[in-house]
């Protein structure tokens, strides 16, 4: 089968090569030069260094020839910048979009299905999340994830293109619900990562992972997900990687943050984005317009773009008033 990774980053660097190893002729799009020759080599020292990459995987630059052809069009491109790549793909006709960013479009709060979807007319549109840091899963390391379609079938046939010895997949119809999981939980890895930037707080970790929890699923709950979605992969299983391992760009954010570097710092310092700087605010938007009661969550946005004082936010929150769990 013919497939298209539209991003050339970690994931969709690893991603590319789970789909050519389970056999089927995958191509990448990017815009970097120095990515199309590390392909054409076998490798991607910049997102993955140390990884092998088949070089039966074909890298591209021109994203019309990348797609030409192909049966199923794969979206490794970060949440802010997804449309602006859905309008240069232009009409996908019958292909199938798989989708694996974790974000909320700034601008106008929505999900990446729900911009596929205005975006594209088509329905032909499935979802793969959970834990899976790209690093591992680039190492053949034992992975779980979902993938999630409105359609029953076509979340069956993504979960027979991707599965493999290494890599399971289940499926899942509610594709909001897992959506919104693996945005939100991008925020709380932040939070996470401050604690680990004052030290080693494991009884703090735990309260806010599971605090975080109740904030995810109630948000959900109010935005029409499915609550089982929040306690499976997409939710508590992406959200204990997230939150605790040394791979997520989120966490080490927070991390620095708990270390006392400023925001734009930790910023020009990566070389890939943090999605949860960007689902922060755009979180901040929604719950403007449409509140859910979210205070760890309103209080990373308070230190992400208002320069509040980590430690006084979790003063704020030990000392909020006093109610059952």
């Amino acid at each position: 089968m013919k497939i298209t990774v539209l991003g050339a980053g970690s994931w969709g660097s690893a991603i590319s090569k789970v789909l050519s190893l389970n056999g089927h002729d995958v191509r990448v799009w990017t815009r970097e030069e120095k990515i199309y020759n590390a392909f054409l080599n076998g490798e991607n020292p910049y997102y993955l260094p140390g990884i092998t990459l088949p070089r039966t995987i074909k890298p591209f630059l021109e994203i019309d020839k990348s797609i030409e052809g192909s049966e199923v069009i794969v979206n490794a491109i970060p949440a802010q910048f997804t449309r602006s790549v859905m309008k240069q793909v232009g009409d996908i006709g019958k292909k199938l979009f798989i989708n694996l960013a974790k974000g909320i479009e700034i601008e106008s709060g929505m999900l990446i299905n729900q911009i596929f979807f205005q975006e594209t007319k088509s329905e032909f549109y499935c979802t793969l999340s959970g834990p899976s840091h790209a690093e591992e899963v680039a190492r053949d390391i034992p992975t779980t994830v979902v993938a999630c379609s409105k359609n029953v079938s076509t979340a069956e046939f993504v979960q027979k293109i991707f599965s493999n010895a290494s890599f399971r997949v289940y499926t899942n119809s509610d594709v909001s619900g897992v959506e919104m999981c693996g945005a939100l939980k991008n925020i709380y890895a932040i939070a996470c990562g401050i604690i680990d930037g004052f030290g080693t707080w494991d009884n703090s970790k735990a309260a806010l992972i599971t605090r975080s929890m109740v904030e995810l699923a109630r948000y959900g709950e109010n935005n029409g997900a499915k609550k089982d979605t929040f306690f499976g992969l997409a939710g508590i299983g992406d959200m204990i990687v997230t939150c605790t391992s040394l791979h997520s760009r989120n966490r080490h954010v927070g991390e620095m943050i708990g270390k006392g570097k400023s925001l734009n710092e930790i910023i020009e310092s990566m070389n890939q984005v943090a999605e949860g700087v960007y689902t922060s605010k755009a979180l901040h938007r929604i719950l403007k317009e449409k509140y859910t009661e979210m205070p760890i969550a309103e209080k990373i946005y308070s230190i992400l773009y208002e320069s509040y004082d980590p430690k006084k936010a979790i003063s704020d929150l030990m000392n909020r008033e006093l109610k059952a769990e």
